[in-house]
């Protein structure tokens, strides 16, 4: 049943399937084969249970946000702000490039969405400067996953909702790992940029910096509206994601006045096809962890490679190569709501913190993105740059390296990830 169950779902993403599609045809397969007289009720109520969490409403406020930002002045008012304060240094386009998706992704929660917002202005731009494509698309994809890091995270959301875990207390602690990749992925550009011979842009003076700082103000209010009012207790994650809709609303359609409301109506639009296909995957992920639960897998799997009784370390080791992989293949969404529920109940039992594990998990998915051979970044990447595959991927790899380092920093010392979440709930 096991290898039915994957091997199909593998074989039609082989194919070139949608994610959706193996999602329906092996669960439905498997049951028809193993289970013929399982009522089909059962897998319709796993797929209503899969969507119900009022916690959920978040997604598609954060996708609507995400997208009239992408579609307004925000992210080019953001690059011009930390360009003005890292441009002159060596390798300063490529780490401003670093920190606007790294301040985006606080805007935005969405690694895609990063990709096209930051990378549409800075990638013609860093060509210019001298760094080859493949270095500023590499550049690119990697640090829009730290989008997935810095609150808000559909990711983190996800994950609070298959596991029980507090979404407000996730995306705080979500805050140091997203600026530990942000410090190793700024000195790999300043190594890179000293062995590409480029040259650092003039030094901005005091008033070019304070006009660009005015200039954003208000681009930097979203993750004040998003991480401080849920910090100070005022609302919850949901209530937050509804402030950030109202908020990129007034920013960029009555003040920045870059949107009108067809523009707004177009982006609805947008935003409702994308949160229609999240919510099938969280409803057919749903059903696909069920049906594993229901057959015991995990109890077929899980003794062999934990033991009968896993520390704490290789637990936290098989959960971070298990995300991994399963992340390289499939959407992360998908990879979340069917292995939470496998290794949930285990880290509570040997005493893990759910909401460190729920970072490590977070970081395996932003990997995942930019990971072949389905990174959803990589294929995002090639169709705003119009790149074949492989120069896509030429040079991603000292970017992977320094997020795998991170993610082992946040393994081995917690308290890079917690000591935020400490201070702010503890």
């Amino acid at each position: 049943m096991l290898w039915l169950l994957f091997g199909l779902m593998i074989g039609l993403l082989l194919l070139s399937f949608p994610m959706m599609a193996p999602l329906i045809v092996a669960p439905l397969v498997t049951v028809k084969i193993f289970y013929p007289t399982l009522d089909p009720m059962n897998l319709t109520q796993q797929m209503l249970a899969g969507v119900k969490p009022l916690s959920l409403v978040a997604v598609p406020m954060f996708i609507f946000a995400a997208d009239i930002i992408s579609s307004g002045q925000a992210a080019r008012r953001l690059t011009d702000l930390v360009l003005s304060f890292l441009g002159h240094i060596r390798g300063g386009l490529a780490i401003t490039s670093v920190a606007a998706c790294t301040v985006f992704g606080a805007v935005s929660g969405s690694c895609q969405a990063t990709v096209v917002a930051i990378g549409g202005p800075l990638r013609p731009r860093m060509i210019e400067d001298g760094y080859d494509e493949s270095f500023a698309t590499g550049l690119l994809i990697n640090s829009a996953g730290i989008a997935l890091l810095i609150p808000p995270s559909i990711a983190m959301i996800i994950y609070g909702v298959v596991t029980g875990s507090s979404v407000g207390e996730l995306f705080v602690a979500g805050v140091g790992p997203g600026l530990l990749v942000f410090a190793l992925f700024s000195v790999y550009c300043w190594f890179a940029a000293g062995r590409l011979k480029v040259k650092p842009h003039p030094r901005s003076n005091w008033r070019q910096r304070l006009a660009a700082l005015k200039r954003a103000t208000l681009a930097l209010g979203f993750p004040l509206v998003v991480l401080g009012s849920i910090y100070a207790g005022l609302a919850s994650p949901t209530e937050a994601s509804a402030m950030a809709v109202l908020y990129a609303f007034v920013v960029e359609v009555l003040i920045y006045r870059n949107l009108g409301l067809k523009d707004i109506y177009r982006i609805a639009l947008s935003t409702g096809m994308v949160t229609a296909v999240v919510f099938i995957l969280l409803a057919m992920g749903a059903v696909f962890s069920w049906l594993v639960g229901f057959a015991r897998i995990p109890d077929q799997i899980l003794p062999d490679v934990l033991g009968a009784a896993p520390s704490a370390v290789h637990l936290m080791a098989v959960v971070a190569i298990s995300y991994l992989i399963a992340c390289m293949f499939v959407d992360s969404i998908v990879a979340i709501m069917i292995l939470s529920p496998i290794f949930h109940p285990l880290v509570l039992s040997t005493g893990l913190d759910p909401v460190l594990v729920g970072i490590v998990v977070t970081m395996q998915a932003a990997i995942g993105a930019v990971s072949p051979p389905f990174g959803c970044n990589i294929f995002t990447a090639m169709a705003v740059f119009k790149q074949s595959y492989f120069s896509t991927i030429k040079r991603i790899w000292g970017f992977l390296a320094a997020f795998l380092l991170a993610a082992a920093l946040i393994i081995v010392f917690p308290s890079l990830s917690l000591w935020l979440r400490d201070l702010a709930f503890r």
